[in-house]
């Protein structure tokens, strides 16, 4: 009779969390590495975050993918976070280092992996950032180590976009006038065209499309959003978040287990994501 081994319980944080694919990807590879591991998603509400960190150490959960709106919020509730966590300011994953709970950063690999693939014409230069949540901020990062410094960002909340430009010495105009920024790539780090309520929306009207450039959205689920549908049909080229998808759960998965996630998990999730 074969030895039971006891599951490692994994899980994603987020509120909404939608039709997440953390945990297809995630246990795909555990399963495909024959690790005894699954993880679970757990939509947690914002006044919940200190309670579900106190249940993860009460509970030895192995560790959490951190997404929209907790990535800033977990922060206080951990042992220990990155340089990577300082300096974006944001934590998309918990981990344990021994008996310490510790908060790192992946989502800036993630970001950059699609422009470091296929690099932009030179001439692009003057970026747009829509958001300036926990995404956002991994995303300025990811673009100024990739050499771009004329970056404007705009938010719904002016507030957040204000201390988000004077962090990182960019640009902020209010949200009603985004439509006239002048700009060669544009950034959605919003939740704006997710699957569920905000599925229908865009950050970013059609018209306001101008000239040629490059339409990144960091929502992956739908793959093709509205925001990349009336890009592509104004002639502009567009990104996918499923590539940012893929390279910051690489890493995660890497961090947990010293493994690069499975080439059969990273073709589910494609496979899943073809069929929405």
């Amino acid at each position: 009779m074969s030895q039971f081994k006891p599951y490692n319980i994994y899980g994603i944080i987020g509120y909404p969390l939608g039709q997440t694919l953390s945990p297809l990807i995630h246990t795909t590879s555990f399963k495909d590495h024959n690790i005894p591991a699954v993880l679970i998603a757990w939509p947690t509400p914002p006044d919940e975050v200190e309670s579900f960190i106190k249940s993860v150490r009460l509970l030895n959960i192995r560790g959490c993918c951190v997404t929209i709106p907790h990535k800033q919020t977990v922060i206080p509730f951990l042992d220990e976070v990155t340089d990577r966590v300082k300096k974006v300011g944001a934590a998309n994953l918990i981990y344990w280092d021994g008996d310490k709970l510790c908060g790192d950063n992946t989502d800036v690999k993630g970001f950059m992996a699609p422009l470091e693939r296929e690099p932009l014409p030179n001439e692009y230069q003057k970026v747009l950032l829509l958001g300036a949540g926990g995404a956002a901020r991994a995303a300025v990062v990811g673009l100024q180590l990739l050499g771009y410094t004329d970056i404007t960002v705009a938010n719904m909340t002016y507030h957040s976009s204000l201390t988000l430009a004077q962090e990182f010495n960019l640009k902020t105009i209010p949200w009603h006038e985004r439509g006239q920024v002048e700009a060669h790539i544009i950034v959605n780090s919003t939740p704006l065209g997710m699957l569920g309520k905000f599925e229908a929306d865009t950050p970013y009207n059609a018209e306001w499309f101008k000239g040629k450039g490059v339409a990144y959205d960091i929502v992956y689920t739908p793959n093709d959003t509205r925001f990349r549908l009336e890009a592509e049909k104004a002639g502009w080229q567009s990104i996918s978040g499923i590539g940012m998808f893929l390279g910051q759960a690489n890493e995660q998965y890497k961090i947990w287990t010293g493994n690069d996630l499975s080439a059969n998990a990273k073709q589910a999730v494609i496979d899943a994501l073809a069929k929405k």
